[in-house]
């Protein structure tokens, strides 16, 4: 076997797949739980010379001459006559490892990939990261102060899904000057763009790899770039560290190691580094004796900082950073990229928060998201899984223009669970019961009544403020691993939703569970990849209803949707819930604020900024889609109770795509459909013993969790 040209430390968590630099072909594959050698010659990794011992790793590919090929962002082939499997979409609750991984893997690997090789800068691809979704973009992910590379540790699993990853290593006795770095990372992006023109590259940049970001995005503008930057290092000149840095520059070589223990502090807050991996489902004793020990053994790994930034490099990289930080902040008006920025309320480092907003002024496409209880290293803390922050904000696309349906990733297993944790005091209050419908008619608890394969529609009533919302997207994923994917209102897109405090909202988490803008041409998008709908054609106007309005329908006349469906063949699923009445009373609807002075004027004015008219075509009492805040008053809470009807075919309906009048027909059976389903259950919730709180948790006291607490027989 050819001798190897890059010697990088393959330590117990990496296998490397080495190149000749003249010919770049490929010589030696280890993949991520394999060992196959493409040759029988043993080849030695700085003393690692076995298969055997190499399988106990976590694999990463190497890209030994430091480039990536013009096209090969895609992982290195496998070896001749075996075909790459890439899946074409997720499942809703794939496994993406979030929770997994923690900062003491990260200074475990850095300490074995730091080793000195006297390589220069080239870009590796953790194994674990993959294989990609078909047609994934390219990620290129430019590290911090430490170099390493190592920076997206707790993402590697989730990213390598929807992402072809390739991380920058700098080694640490590398002094290459900052605009030779820039000219190493453009030439890539070049390279990527003039292979795949149509598809957009990430560059996501920690701290001085924000700055490394921005140089390269500025320099090339015609470049379909998103750039994401946490805690970008350009407001470096106005660091908490400038009074230190002196004391740094001349603290004698002998105490040196007492710097990686100052700068673990100031860099990340230890907390959210130790709670990655600690369960958030524990009882709280429990969780506080995990988060313990977890800070205990973080603290002997804190001395691998010692050798990441010894003193030569920490002063080589302190004049780095005033270099770049200089130079991205002299070229931010050339930068037309999309740019996401992640900024922690507990930066010690760096005055995150204020540069973030700066940086939102003097960007064209900037969007800022505010992390106010995380640290500077905010990629290795918890609370902070980097791709339900990007599908929140809508920056996943795999081509040029965004494609809300084509592009959506569904939710994860880990934010999933995260979701559940979130919203369990809201489970607890309305206690919510589902009910559907079998072929035969027979209601039974549960919604195994509800066709698994779609396309299907589900339509139904918009409870005061969607309250039945949350609970009804859970429950199918809970107890059928189905995505419901709403048709919402466009306000929900809009920067008018966006808080001034820029945390992460339930605006974005709707995103992340596939609310879907409505349009025409969405819903035939979600047919066309046989998804399960959520249609409310009462809309906001429904959702907003006024007094006395309670379980009133406020459908068009139009049957908006039954032709389409029909043209896929959809099963459409008419739905009744109830339950409002027993959560809250409506004492201040939209007519009661419009007439106090002055507020009625705000609330036209919002109303006409927003000039949102989702049905701009249609007329009547629907059409009075104003959004206002209603004025509720608490009740004791009783709970939510949902049905599902009988299952409405329409495969083969010819006839409702030829005779609008059989449409219309179909329409107003189903608008009756869900009239009935709230009558029964009103009917019905009268004999519930369980239907106050008060009952729920007395019995879930004695007896059994929320989701068992039982209710009338159907």
């Amino acid at each position: 076997m050819a001798s190897l040209v890059s010697n990088l430390w393959a330590p117990s968590s990496f296998a490397l797949t080495e190149f000749n630099p003249q010919s770049r072909a490929q010589i030696r594959c280890l993949a991520a739980q394999e060992s196959s050698i493409l040759s029988t010659d043993t080849v030695r990794l700085n003393e690692v010379s076995s298969a055997k011992e190499q399988e106990r790793s976590i694999p990463m590919m190497d890209r030994g001459n430091g480039h990536l090929p013009a096209g090969g962002s895609t992982r290195e082939k496998k070896k001749k006559g075996e075909e790459e499997v890439m899946q074409e979409k997720l499942e809703p609750l794939w496994d993406d490892g979030y929770g997994t991984r923690s900062v003491e893997d990260y200074m475990d690997s850095a300490k074995d990939v730091i080793k000195p090789d006297g390589g220069p800068l080239r870009w590796f691809s953790p194994i674990e990261c993959g294989p990609p979704l078909k047609n994934s973009p390219v990620l290129l992910f430019l590290p911090g102060m430490d170099g390493v590379g190592l920076g997206l540790m707790l993402h590697h699993k989730a990213l390598g899904r929807v992402f072809e990853v390739w991380c920058l290593h700098i080694p640490v006795k590398d002094r290459t000057p900052f605009e030779e770095m820039v000219n190493f990372v453009e030439e890539t992006v070049r390279n990527q763009y003039a292979s795949s023109p149509n598809k957009p590259i990430y560059l996501v940049g920690d701290s001085f790899g924000g700055c490394l970001a921005l140089a390269v995005a500025a320099r090339n503008p015609v470049i379909d770039l998103v750039l994401v930057l946490a805690n970008p290092a350009t407001s470096f000149n106005r660091s908490q560290l400038q009074p230190l840095l002196p004391f740094l520059e001349a603290i004698p070589i002998e105490l040196h190691f007492t710097v990686p223990y100052l700068l673990s502090f100031v860099m990340g807050e230890p907390a959210k580094m130790a709670m990655v991996t600690v369960d958030a489902t524990l009882p709280p004793r429990i969780a506080l004796e995990h988060l313990a020990g977890k800070l205990t053994a973080l603290l002997p790994h804190l001395s691998v900082l010692a050798d990441i930034i010894p003193k030569d490099t920490l002063l080589w990289k302190l004049k780095l950073l005033r270099s770049a930080a200089s130079y991205a902040n002299s070229r931010l008006h050339a930068v037309t990229a999309e740019v996401l920025v992640l900024a922690s309320g507990k930066d010690n480092m760096l005055p995150s928060g204020d540069e973030a907003q700066r940086l939102e002024r003097s960007l064209r496409n900037c969007k800022v998201k505010y992390f106010k209880d995380n640290g500077h290293a905010i990629l290795l803390e918890d609370g902070v899984n980097l791709l339900t922050v990007i599908k929140g904000t809508f920056k996943y696309r795999q081509s040029r223009k965004r494609d809300v349906v084509m592009d959506f990733l569904p939710p994860s297993d880990s934010e999933f669970k995260q979701a559940l944790e979130s919203n369990k005091i809201y489970r607890y209050l309305i206690g919510s019961v589902m009910f559907s419908t079998l072929e035969d008619g027979k209601i039974v608890r549960g919604l195994s009544g509800v066709p698994s394969e779609g396309p299907v529609i589900l339509v139904g009533y918009h409870m005061l403020l969607g309250l039945e919302l949350v609970s009804l997207v859970e429950e199918f994923l809970r107890q059928r691993k189905i995505l419901v994917r709403g048709i919402a209102h466009p306000t929900l897109f809009s920067q008018l939703v966006e808080t001034d405090s820029k945390e992460f909202t339930f605006y974005d988490t709707l995103k992340i569970y596939g609310a879907t803008p409505v349009s025409a041409t969405n819903l035939f998008k979600l047919f066309k990849t046989k998804s399960h709908v959520l249609l409310y054609p009462g809309g906001a106007r429904e959702a907003l209803h006024r007094k006395g309005e309670t379980y009133k329908l406020f459908w068009p006349d139009q049957p908006e949707f039954v032709r389409m469906a029909a043209k896929f063949g959809a099963t459409i699923v008419p739905f009744g819930v109830i339950g409002e009445d027993d959560m809250a009373e409506l004492v201040f609807d939209y007519n009661d604020w419009m007439k106090i002075p002055v507020l009625n004027d705000y609330i036209r004015k919002k109303n006409e900024d927003w000039n949102f008219r989702a049905r701009g075509h249609v007329a009547g009492e629907i059409a009075n889609q104003e959004l206002y805040m209603p004025g509720l008053l608490p009740k004791v809470p009783g709970r939510l109770y949902y049905l599902f009807g009988k299952p409405i075919q329409t495969k083969g309906r010819q006839d409702l795509l030829e005779d609008r009048e059989k449409a219309r027909e179909l329409y107003l059976q189903i608008k009756s459909e869900v009239e009935n389903s709230m009558a029964y259950l009103l009917r019905k919730r009268v004999e519930d013993p369980y239907r106050s709180i008060l009952d729920r948790t007395a019995y879930r006291a004695f007896s059994a969790p929320i989701d068992q607490v039982p209710t009338f027989d159907p």
